[in-house]
């Protein structure tokens, strides 16, 4: 599952064999922003222990669900990328809009 917040981008994953579930992610800073705010008992934050994401830590499923469950009770703003170039620059709004275009194509597939 893909979680992109106006505070980062993470992909979420349970690997085989793992009962707990490993959070990954691209930016360093998104996984600290996520124990930060969200989750002070993530695991210890791996780099270059994966393939195509940097940097992952490990969860229980239900500690992340809790932190999904106040994350979403934490929402404030009306307009997403705004949120986002407000908390994270206009760079990293500027990738999130371009991934907004791309999945624009989604409506021209109905």
């Amino acid at each position: 599952m893909w979680v992109i917040t106006n505070f980062g981008f993470f992909s979420v994953v349970q690997k085989p064999g793992d009962d707990q579930l490993t959070v990954r992610a691209r930016a360093r800073k998104d996984l600290e922003t996520l124990r930060e705010k969200y989750i002070p008992d993530l695991g210890e934050i791996l780099e270059n222990a994966g393939t195509d994401y940097q940097y992952r830590a490990k969860i229980p499923r239900e500690v992340f669900a809790e932190a999904m469950k106040n994350i979403v009770l934490d929402i404030d703003y009306s307009n997403f990328k705004n949120a986002v170039a407000k908390k994270q620059g206009h760079k990293r709004a500027g990738v999130y809009h371009d991934l907004w275009s791309s999945l624009w194509r989604i409506s021209e597939e109905e």
